[in-house]
């Protein structure tokens, strides 16, 4: 074997020892650029949207989910609740929702919401920021029997209605939040985005 040998062998080993060694690197370099496309968590809790899959949500059920750093519920109302929103009416202080601040202008009604079979409401009360409990049960004994189902801010009363809209007379000055939603088809909502914006 020649000496031209011998270097042709080092070069081709060297050459092929420093590809592996570039492919390996820009490997890892690909990793951290592809994943900046997801957004961080500080921009989710700024206002990413959500995206939350409702299809295994019974009539009665209640799923949170995390935007901005609040809860938000997604409720699947039965028929009977749907119904029983127009009695509370008389009892709610704003029944035709007309506050602006509380939901986007597309939402109107006694049901608050896009289909009337599922409500989405930030999860935070109106009065000091406090975390009101689901109670879809009627006439409970703890709530008396005018009580139709809402939800009870067990830090100073408060009461809501099925839809979110607080009861006559109570510490929360207004309805429970609506966010920004939009359904991107029968089995997915999207939180944080209008239905413009589909």
């Amino acid at each position: 074997m020649s000496n031209g040998d011998v270097s042709q062998g080092r070069r081709r080993f060297l050459i092929g020892a420093t590809s592996a060694v570039g492919a390996v690197g820009a490997g890892f370099a690909a990793v951290p650029f592809v994943a900046s496309w997801n957004p961080s968590a500080k921009a989710e809790a700024a206002g990413a949207p959500v995206t939350v899959n409702i299809d295994k949500l019974e009539p009665g059920q209640q799923i949170t989910v995390e935007w901005r750093g609040k809860p938000v519920w997604l409720i699947r109302r039965t028929q009977e609740m749907i119904d029983n929103l127009e009695v509370m009416n008389e009892r709610v202080k704003d029944p035709d929702s007309a506050e602006a601040s509380q939901q986007p202008a597309y939402i109107s009604g006694d049901t608050r919401s896009l289909r009337p079979d599922l409500v989405v409401l930030v999860g935070i009360c109106t009065h000091l920021g406090c975390v009101p409990s689901y109670r879809p049960e009627v006439a409970p004994a703890d709530l008396g029997d005018e009580w139709l189902g809402g939800m009870f801010c067990p830090c100073h009363g408060s009461r809501y209605d099925l839809s979110g809209r607080v009861y006559k007379s109570q510490p929360a000055p207004s309805n429970l939040e609506v966010p920004p939603y939009r359904y991107d088809n029968d089995a997915t909502v999207t939180v944080g985005l209008d239905p413009e914006t589909a």
